[in-house]
């Protein structure tokens, strides 16, 4: 101490302290009616601003009041230069904190605010994240006297070995930052692996992809694997997408009645029930001569993947009950068999439950 420590000092520093308190206070109401009235608005972008500064603010003015206090109590120059570094990293760890929420945020509201881009991949949000923090960090460093310069280059140069020991983290990073970036899949989108597993993108992020199955569980993907597979996107280019369903009708049946009828169907399904698409074209094409019956596939629009389930269930229902009231005949498959007994085939109709093509020939002894 360059002189000894007096009583007026002391409530010369805490009258200092206080005032940074006080005004700390006055400051965070002051942000909160701006908050309110940020509310109102319909970008988001002000609300996170505005809670920002109710962060930052307040504190920058706590430390103002304890740096006044330091200057005003009689310390050496290498009490006080410590005194202004650990507030000056305090403040720095707070506006950095802040910055890497806000900016993120921001990142978020972006995304989401734009067609065609990853809203709720949590990977762009962390990059933003991780980049502000080590910023921060670097920041601190500086403002300590530790010089980055040969951090950086230690950085550097173990970059090699980080790298060869992240190279599955690395890899999956990369290639959801490449799905990503190419568009072909994105959160809410239907997908559908040649492995089997399929379900709605829930989230991306820096290592897996998160997909929710209509059973409402979740399947877990690393990044690497779903750039790799082949894959079907029922959500691109068009939500929107067609289902067939194969029908049959009995061969003595009047086929300009039964495709009147059936197209009366498709369009009552399609303007009644919630997820079709009212403006599709009912279509209905013949396509076979089969062993019992005429197939033909009837073509339906849903809105998107699941809705093809309560589309088809809704069809089925009224078609058969509609057949019914008209008249029309959907047959039961049949084969014609024969069974030997002796010497003498005796020919037999089989129902339904036949299930081989040809019974092998029995003898009774």
């Amino acid at each position: 101490m360059k002189r000894a420590l007096t009583v007026d000092d002391l409530v010369i520093a805490g009258i200092a302290v206080a005032a940074g308190l006080l005004a700390a206070v006055l400051l965070r109401m002051l942000l909160r009616w701006l908050g309110k009235h940020a509310d109102r608005t319909r970008w988001s972008g002000d609300d996170m601003i505005v809670d920002a500064l109710r962060t930052v603010v307040p504190w920058g003015a706590f430390v103002g009041g304890a740096a006044s206090a330091g200057a005003a109590l009689p310390l050496t120059k290498t009490v006080q230069n410590h005194v202004n570094q650990v507030l000056t990293v305090l403040l720095i760890f707070v506006v950095t904190m802040t910055a890497a929420r806000v900016i993120a945020g921001l990142v978020r509201t972006v995304t989401q605010s734009r067609s065609g881009v990853a809203g709720s991949a949590t990977i762009f949000v962390n990059i933003t994240r991780v980049l502000v923090l080590a910023i921060g960090f670097l920041v601190v460093l500086q403002t300590l006297g530790v010089s980055i310069a040969p951090l950086l280059t230690a950085l550097g140069v173990g970059g090699l070995a980080v790298a060869l020991a992240l190279q599955d983290t690395l890899a999956n990073l990369f290639a959801g930052i490449h799905i990503l970036a190419s568009k072909t899949v994105q959160p809410g989108d239907y997908i559908r692996l040649s492995s089997g597993e399929e379900g709605y993108v829930e989230d991306i992020n820096w290592r897996q992809t998160t997909v929710r199955a209509l059973s409402n569980n979740l399947v877990v993907i690393p990044n690497g694997e779903l750039a790799k597979t082949n894959m079907t996107n029922f959500m691109r280019p068009e939500q929107q997408l067609t289902i067939l369903v194969q029908v049959g009708v009995a061969y003595d049946s009047d086929l300009e009645h039964v495709e009147r009828v059936t197209t009366e169907v498709v369009a009552d399904v399609m303007t009644e029930i919630t997820g079709a698409v009212p403006e599709h074209e009912p279509a209905v094409r013949f396509h076979t001569f089969g062993d019992s019956r005429i197939g033909f596939t009837v073509i339906l629009g849903v809105g998107e993947f699941s809705d093809q389930y309560r589309i088809k269930h809704e069809f089925i229902k009224r078609l058969h009950r509609r057949y019914r009231e008209e008249g029309i005949r959907i047959p039961a498959p049949t084969r014609t068999v024969a069974l030997q007994q002796g010497s003498v085939a005796i020919p037999q109709q089989r129902g339904p439950e036949t299930e081989p093509d040809e019974v092998p020939a029995a003898r009774r002894d």
